[in-house]
């Protein structure tokens, strides 16, 4: 057995904050070029609901531009405050920040209900403002995540991202002519080959930017066929800085008010579950005051976009599963993605060069990233114990739940507009369906059965043959620790954190 001891000098010299996977700095080159791939994952995510909500506005294509590239900058400096933070606000953790898709629907109503968009900006001021004011409620719910909890939300992650990578590996634009052709679903399958190719055969730097190389060869290569456009890359302004207020003062109404706080409610829950998911994933404590100072930096950043014509923020699931499939856990290259969005506000011709990345080579990415989603849920999962206890219940219920939406996303049109905002969102769905029944049957015992009927029937514990061989006799499991056989503690390490040694 490999029994190491850590030097008392040195954990005594290294404090715990410069001990956090997270604060990990990487040489300049390899942060941008992270960072960058960051960008290109959520790219299509962040430029999708000003389309959306542009387009229902009326707005001319010129104008909708000015929305797009409004997003960008703001989501970059959202980022940014996320990852680097400042006092009372950033949870310090890789985190994207960008236009939160959840309100989509409800922002399309307000403008549709003769507010305008403008009555879109105040609705987002005004909620956010509030949300800022209840997130002391928010932070205070960690003791009641444990890995039941995440582990299912972060399965869902993933789980509920795949269609937005079917949808972009079919063409991203149900109404094209071209919309699931073989030539799009190809384009996607040669891109998802060569992310799992590279992973197989690259060093370890080209491994971890196998998403971004991909994506690059996925755009040469639909070039080559003629799929990619970069005619309108020269067209429009090359500089051009966010006008403030640009569509005319925020108007105040109440019920789009109420509406957008709904909105927000479902954004603090649904970044809630993803700071706990990158956390999980990257291997750092994550506690309420993290929770607070992330969802705290959520909403400040919420509150302020529409200042610069832009919408609700809230964390990108997609990019937690970049942080997975690459390993690179490092908030300073999402700080340079951050920085990058930031460019691309300030600068619409590169933003122009990015959107001429075909969606089908976004999407055949997306598979693998937002599988690995899902894969890191199963694996904290994996974690939890079965035996004499509901938590396969709570876990099938909660995953189950979660996916209504997903499988028929006209599900709930005939319930009240809140109850749809609310869960509609799978994500939404498996987090509350999940801390409620973990509430019911684990912290709220009274009723609980000794035997737990058909649903822990095969749940019994198992230990692998493999992790046995590394044992000696005599060694034990006492308080906690594992014992040698001559009386000595043993080091536990994680798998990933004993493979660098």
């Amino acid at each position: 057995m490999n029994i190491r001891k850590k030097p008392a000098a040195a954990a005594a010299g290294k404090g715990a904050r410069s001990a956090r996977p997270e604060d990990q700095r990487l040489p300049i080159a390899s942060t941008f070029a992270y960072g960058f791939q960051h960008v290109l994952t959520m790219y299509g995510g962040i430029i999708a609901p000003p389309l959306i909500i542009g387009a229902a506005a009326g707005m001319s294509s010129q104008d909708i531009g000015l929305l797009i590239a409004a997003c960008l900058f703001v989501g970059g400096l959202a980022t940014i405050l996320q990852t680097i933070g400042i006092p009372f606000f950033g949870s310090q953790l890789p985190l994207v920040q960008g236009v939160s898709f959840a309100g989509v629907s409800t922002m399309v109503a307000i403008v549709h209900g003769g507010g305008g968009i403008q009555a879109v900006f105040g609705s987002v001021i005004a909620a956010s403002l509030i949300g800022l004011l209840i997130t002391p409620l928010f932070s205070k719910i960690i003791r009641f995540f444990p890995p039941v909890v995440t582990g299912t939300v972060i399965t869902t992650i993933g789980l509920t991202l795949m269609p937005v990578a079917a949808n972009w590996a079919m063409g991203g634009n149900s109404k094209a002519e071209n919309y699931g052709s073989m030539a799009n679903i190809g384009l996607a399958a040669a891109t998802m080959a060569i992310v799992l190719l590279l992973s197989k055969v690259g060093s370890a730097a080209i491994s971890r930017l196998s998403i971004l190389l991909a994506m690059v060869l996925g755009t040469l290569i639909a070039f080559a066929f003629g799929m990619a456009d970069f005619s309108k890359v020269g067209q429009g302004e090359i500089v051009a800085f966010p006008t403030p207020f640009a569509f005319g003062p925020p108007v105040f109404e109440i019920a789009a008010i109420i509406s957008m706080l709904i909105v927000i409610l479902v954004t603090l829950t649904e970044t809630s579950a993803d700071i706990i998911a990158v956390g999980e994933i990257v291997g750092t404590k994550v506690d309420s005051k993290r929770i607070g100072d992330g969802l705290r930096a959520d909403m400040l950043s919420s509150a302020i976009s529409p200042l610069f014509n832009s919408f609700t923020q809230s964390a990108f699931a997609q990019n937690v599963g970049l942080v997975a499939i690459t390993g690179v856990k490092s908030r300073f290259v999402v700080s340079a993605g951050g920085l990058i969005l930031v460019i691309l506000g300030l600068l619409p011709v590169l933003g122009r060069v990015v959107a001429a990345v075909p969606t089908p080579v976004l999407g055949g990415a997306g598979v693998v990233l937002f599988g690995t989603v899902a894969a890191s849920g199963i694996r904290t999962l994996s974690k939890v114990e079965y035996k004499n206890n509901m938590n396969l219940i709570i876990v099938a219920a909660s995953i189950g739940f979660g996916m209504i939406p997903i499988a028929a996303p006209a599900f709930y049109d005939k319930f009240p507009s809140w109850f749809g905002t609310i869960f509609h969102s799978g994500i939404s769905s498996a987090a509350v369906m999940a801390i409620l029944l973990n509430l019911l049957f684990n912290h709220l015992k009274a009723g609980n059965s000794e035997n737990q009927s058909v649903f822990v029937a095969g749940t019994g514990r198992v230990v692998r043959e493999e992790d046995l061989k590394c044992l000696a006799d005599g060694d034990r499991f006492e308080g906690g620790k594992l014992i040698d056989c001559d009386g000595k503690e043993v080091r536990v390490e994680s798998s990933e954190k004993a493979a660098e040694h």
